[in-house]
């Protein structure tokens, strides 16, 4: 699985289809122990990708007061631009050295939304030509692999395939193109994600060309991540990890800023957060409680309380 190599299991989807036992197994091992794995072979073509950073970069090199123009206040960095400097990492003391743009699910016209007040209409920047193209074919292929790769949890899990089908198609989930500046004068502490994990099911990183991410081991240790090309990064959230009872595992993860000249040099990276519907109910699943492991969360939430609770620790809401 060139763990040794990529400092993280790297999987072929491909497999899911010819050996499905297989890739599940491998797949619920990476998760168990590492909480994140590479996934290679899936389906998300390179020149979209490549046409959505494009879009990203040039929203990005904007003037700040046009891209602030973009910012929704009161809405938690919901839609639209956040600036730099103003998500702040739970128990760390400064902000992350970041700027990011969020897009979130397009309902179609004309159809129902039963969460108006958390299914936001999508904002898009009228001076960078194609930015909403680029942006929703990325979200609708990366929204794709992601239930695929929810099909291969569940199996592992002892689920139906189609377990998380009716229950994130109307998910609250977001598409985050982040530009991580030049580094000048930074506050003392400051980096460009301190330690974190992630709120919501499953993250699908499409990675930095910059090294950068680091996660933290078992033992304690900070293991870089190492770019692989044509690979997309998925990892566990901290929604999947309450769900499976600490069974899979929502890992320690962060952006370290790069020595030397290096500092000096822009980065970017586009995840996709994979969220459940906003009135997903967020219960240990029945088959990750046994004597030896007992139910660590008793009391239910609504995916949605969650995600509230979370921002509000990280100062978006």
């Amino acid at each position: 699985m060139d763990t040794e190599r990529y400092g993280i299991p790297v999987l072929d989807l491909e497999e899911f289809t010819g050996k499905r036992d297989d890739f599940t197994d491998a797949l619920g091992a990476a998760y168990r122990e590492y909480g994140f794995a590479g996934i290679t072979h899936h389906g998300v073509d390179d020149a979209l990708i490549e046409r959505a950073y494009d879009r990203f970069k040039a929203f990005f090199a904007l003037p700040p007061d046009v891209k602030q123009a973009y910012h929704l206040p009161g809405r938690g960095g919901a839609r639209g631009y956040t600036g730099f400097g103003v998500e702040q990492a739970k128990d760390h003391d400064v902000p992350d050295l970041k700027e990011f743009w969020h897009v979130g699910r397009e309902l179609d016209a004309g159809a129902d939304n039963p969460h108006p007040d958390i299914l936001l209409p999508n904002l898009w920047p009228d001076e960078v030509e194609g930015f909403r193209a680029a942006a929703l074919a990325l979200y609708g292929a990366l929204d794709n692999l992601g239930r695929r790769m929810l099909s291969a949890i569940a199996i592992d899990l002892g689920l139906p395939s189609d377990w998380f089908a009716d229950k994130v198609d109307l998910g609250n989930s977001i598409l985050r193109p982040i530009h991580y500046p030049p580094i000048r004068d930074a506050v003392p502490g400051a980096v460009r994600a301190a330690r974190h994990e992630d709120i919501n099911l499953i993250t699908l990183l499409i990675g930095s060309r910059e090294q950068g991410l680091e996660i933290l081991s078992k033992k304690g240790e900070w293991i870089p991540v190492t770019t692989v090309p044509g690979t997309i990064i998925v990892n566990v959230g901290d929604m999947l990890q309450r769900l499976t009872n600490h069974v899979y595992q929502s890992t320690t993860h962060r952006v370290v800023n790069p020595p030397g000249d290096l500092a000096a040099k822009a980065r970017y990276s586009i995840p996709f957060f994979l969220h459940p519907n906003p009135d997903f109910v967020i219960e240990t699943l029945p088959q990750c409680i046994s004597d030896d492991k007992p139910n660590r969360y008793p009391e239910p939430i609504t995916s949605h309380g969650y995600l509230m609770e979370r921002l509000r620790e990280i100062k978006l809401a």
